[in-house]
């Protein structure tokens, strides 16, 4: 399952990538989508990094103390 997860997560890095380059190209670019989508590729990339280091993220916070 893990090597799904990693397949899935590089071909959204590459989907993702690819929309920066469409939005670029276009007449007038609109720069907060491609914020958007830049910060979008940023949180796959970490989530890509931790699947492939076999680490699991923190979805939930623990019990405060």
């Amino acid at each position: 399952m893990n090597h799904y997860r990693i397949w899935r997560l590089r071909s959204l890095h590459r989907e993702l990538e690819q929309r920066i380059r469409d939005e670029r190209r276009r007449l007038h670019p609109d720069e907060l989508v491609i914020q958007d989508l830049k910060r979008r590729k940023l949180q796959v990339k970490d989530e890509l990094f931790m699947a492939e280091a076999g680490l699991v993220p923190v979805t939930a916070r623990m019990g405060r103390a």
